[in-house]
């Protein structure tokens, strides 16, 4: 990343409007920047509960690099038995409408659209945005949640996403390429089955 992009702060000057604080001699800040796209995903509902072999993250008691949450079966039992509805696994047909629909939200929302894959408990988006990208996956889930919802009507109450998901920034033009090809590769696993 080049140093153009960012602002300069000395020590002498600790705050800028909108900024928090800071100390020490010299910090480096992105001021008014957007990363070059964002890496959205998010899971369908009860399907990564805490104790999930795969790992997962209990924001509340983790902080940046503690280790994630392995296996638990008495946990993710636990978590099982406080799902209000059936977890959601999204069918093929499904899957393929969650893509087809994805680029036109993008447009809706006013974001630059660069790839998606359904899978059966995940969405991965890569998408250019100059918003909150924590924003933008919460709108997503939503309008795609509502596309879905108008084919395959749910209980009331009930929900297609889980509460959370991943919102990573793509800064560099080679994690851009990266993580557009695992976006893809995860895309054609759909069309091969």
């Amino acid at each position: 990343m080049s140093p153009d992009r960012f602002a300069r702060l000395d020590a002498e000057q600790t705050e800028l409007p909108g900024a928090a604080s800071v100390d020490g001699p010299i910090r480096w800040f992105c001021v008014n920047d957007f990363p070059q796209a964002y890496h959205l995903t998010f899971g369908t509902y009860g399907t990564r509960l805490h104790g999930d072999e795969r790992g997962t993250v209990q924001r509340s008691m983790n902080k940046p690099g503690d280790p994630i949450i392995g296996k638990c079966e008495q946990w993710e039992q636990m978590e099982t038995r406080l799902l209000k509805f059936p977890r959601v696994l999204l069918s093929l047909d499904q899957r393929l409408t969650t893509q087809e629909a994805i680029p036109a939200i993008c447009s809706r929302g006013g974001w630059t659209f660069v790839a998606c894959a359904a899978r059966g408990d995940h969405v991965h988006t890569v998408l250019r945005a100059t918003s909150d990208g924590k924003a933008v996956r919460r709108w997503l889930k939503r309008w795609v949640g509502e596309i879905l919802s108008s084919r395959w009507p749910m209980v009331a109450g009930a929900t297609w996403w889980a509460e959370c998901g991943s919102n990573k920034w793509v800064w560099t033009d080679d994690y851009l390429q990266n993580v557009y090809d695992y976006v893809e590769q995860q895309r054609t696993m759909n069309e091969n089955g």
